[in-house]
Formats: structure tokens, sequence, C-alpha cells
């Protein structure tokens, strides 16, 4: 399945609430849920209620679309957090906010997961003094994820020097130097989308 390329706004208004796949967008009045919070399509304001096969399957495409991951890539993070000791939707949840294009985000260095993706990819970030351009590559306890050296001073960047951000508790950026650090692993109550995660465990249960 190719990635989606369409309105990211109609996604919001699929799953009936903010994704924060805008940016600044999401948090103004030109939002799409704000303007206009129905489904998208001609007979939007007509469908009918899901069943519970439905809204489990809602569920997990709005984290997907959320996090901009296929459905290979999070079945396999849920086989993986089902291995790991403790709740299997908590487990999923924290692995996906390790992932490197999500702290990017969350450190304020791109607007969106889309941006802080791109970001990645095109070799603008360093783990631990190393570069790193695999959006999907997961983050521990004490790494150090940094702006890369030569790329500092590029205008996109510099607003960061003077930007101050609500930083999540498991995470720290400094301005002056463009990096920031991992102080800890991320916990359910971190994550601050309105995610039922048992509704995907029961999905995949099935």
């Amino acid at each position: 399945m190719a990635r989606y390329t369409g309105p990211s706004c109609r996604q919001c208004r699929r799953e009936g609430c903010k994704l924060f796949l805008k940016g600044e967008r999401c948090q103004s009045a030109k939002c799409a849920i704000t303007k206009r919070p129905v489904v998208p399509g001609q007979h939007g304001l007509l469908r009918k209620k899901d069943k519970d096969y439905g809204i489990q399957l809602r569920e997990k495409q709005k984290v997907k679309r959320a996090y901009g991951i296929y459905e290979k890539q999070f079945h396999n993070i849920y086989l993986e957090a089902a291995r790991m000791k403790g709740s299997t939707g908590d487990n999923l949840l924290s692995l996906l906010e390790r992932r490197l294009d999500n702290v990017v985000f969350r450190m304020g260095i791109g607007c969106s997961r889309k941006e802080a993706r791109q970001i990645v990819s095109h070799g603008h970030i360093t783990v631990n003094g190393k570069r790193v351009n695999i959006p999907s590559y997961k983050v521990n306890v004490g790494d150090i994820v940094a702006i890369k050296e030569n790329k500092k001073e590029l205008e996109m960047f510099k607003v960061l020097k003077t930007q101050k951000l609500a930083m999540q508790k498991w995470l720290e950026f400094s301005g002056a130097k463009l990096e920031g650090k991992i102080l800890a692993l991320p916990l359910r109550d971190d994550i601050d989308l309105n995610i039922q995660e048992n509704l995907i465990i029961e999905l995949y249960s099935r």
C-alpha cells in the first residue's frame, strides 16, 4: 500500500479528531475539524454507526495516520510490544513515541511528524554524534539527538535558538546547542493523543 498523498486535513475529519498533521494550522481557526467536523464524502452526515470491528479498525487507522506509518510497520511494532513485559497497549504507544521522527517532532525541530520525518530522511539529524537518516530508528534513554553541525545555520533551524516550547517530561532540548536528550522512556500519561489502545489490541487479538 502506497503512502497517502491526499489532503492531510481529510484524514483528521475521517477520524473525527485532531491528528496534528499540519503543524501550526491545527492550532488555528483554519483547522478542518473546527471548520467542518464531519466525515468527508458526499454522505458524510448520513454514515451509520460502526459495529465493534469498525470501531476497532478506526482506532488503529487513527494511530497509523497520526504517526505516519504503514500497516506492516505498525503490525511489527505491535508484535514487538506483545513480546515485551507489561501492558501491550502501553508498550505499543511507547515504541511509537520512541521513533526518531516522533522525537524530532516532540522536540520542536519539525512542526509536524511529516516534516520531522523529512528532516531525518534528509540526514539533518545525529544521534550520539552519528548521522541517522532512518525515521523509524528507536531511541533509548540517554541518547543525544542533535541537528548535524553543518546544518545548524540553515534558516529553518535558526529560529529554534530563540523558540521556547513546552517539552515532554521525558525529553529535554537546548535551543542554544540545538540538541536534546532522552531523559526517560515515554509513559502512557505522556501521550497527549486521544487513543484507546485497548481497541487496537482487541483488533489484533481476533
